[in-house]
């Protein structure tokens, strides 16, 4: 299928792996020219097609710098997709409790997962505007089913699907879509790394990581016998940033293998 993105621009964060690499080569694949946003780009970003731009976002400027630079090296952005997040684990900030997260834990988890894609947002808005561009921004199942662990992750997931729902309200009827992905267990180093969430998370519970990982589809509730691959979640934020998917905007698309059974 021809997704009709042949020409057009993007600018991707948090793109040297797992889904922000696979969405990368996604657009790549179908002509998209990237600029591809990480704190350290990686040589499989390198040899993905896109233009790397290593920067912090978890630095207030680096927004500015980085929209800047792609506006410069693409000549507009057509497409943001607001990817970088997560937070790998290793602190004891996703799997610990309420009262085991420290306040500067929260900030940084919030500000990774939160306040970045507001930044780059903004600084990125005036250009989408002019081309009646799209925003996708990838969030996660825990901003609809919050639990108990990881609680800073999953709250800054809900502002992240909040954000998007406003801003459309706002700048949807001068053109600029927006709309959420929000993907179950994908597999990525998240869960696979040996320091990642999935290893913090298997040694609190006291049972090998390769027994957690298999267990989590079935302990998640989903239909499917594995994880999301990274590869999915890009095909679904590729088609929504497409002109084919011109009339679909302001909407939170859940790709989780079955997990949530709600509307």
């Amino acid at each position: 299928m021809d997704l009709q993105l042949n020409g057009k621009t993007a600018l991707v964060t948090g793109a040297s792996r797992g889904i922000g690499l696979a969405v990368v080569r996604a657009l790549t694949d179908e002509g998209v020219r990237v600029v591809a946003a990480a704190r350290t780009p990686t040589a499989e970003l390198k040899a993905a097609g896109a233009h790397p731009v290593a920067v912090d976002l978890s630095d207030p400027a680096g927004a500015e710098r980085l929209v800047d630079q792609a506006v410069a090296e693409l000549g507009g952005i057509d497409i943001l997709v607001n990817n970088v997040g997560g937070g790998d684990g290793g602190d004891g900030s996703l799997s610990g409790g309420f009262l085991d997260v420290t306040n500067a834990q929260w900030e940084q988890t919030v500000d990774l997962n939160f306040f970045t894609a507001v930044r780059v947002t903004r600084a990125a808005l005036p250009a989408l505007l002019a081309v009646r561009g799209a925003i996708v921004n990838v969030s996660s199942i825990g901003a609809r089913v919050p639990h108990g662990g990881p609680i800073a992750y999953t709250t800054a997931k809900a502002a992240l699907t909040a954000f998007g729902k406003a801003l459309v309200h706002e700048f949807g009827p001068r053109g600029v879509r927006v709309n959420t992905v929000s993907p179950g267990p994908v597999r990525t180093d998240m869960w696979e790394s040996p320091t990642g969430y999935g290893a913090e998370l298997a040694a609190s519970m006291g049972i090998p990581q390769a027994d957690l990982l298999a267990g989590l589809p079935t302990a998640m509730g989903m239909l499917i016998d594995r994880l999301v691959e990274p590869d999915e979640v890009a095909a679904l934020v590729t088609y929504l940033a497409s002109p084919l998917a011109a009339a679909t905007t302001g909407a939170d698309h859940v790709i989780d293998g079955g997990a949530i059974k709600t509307a």
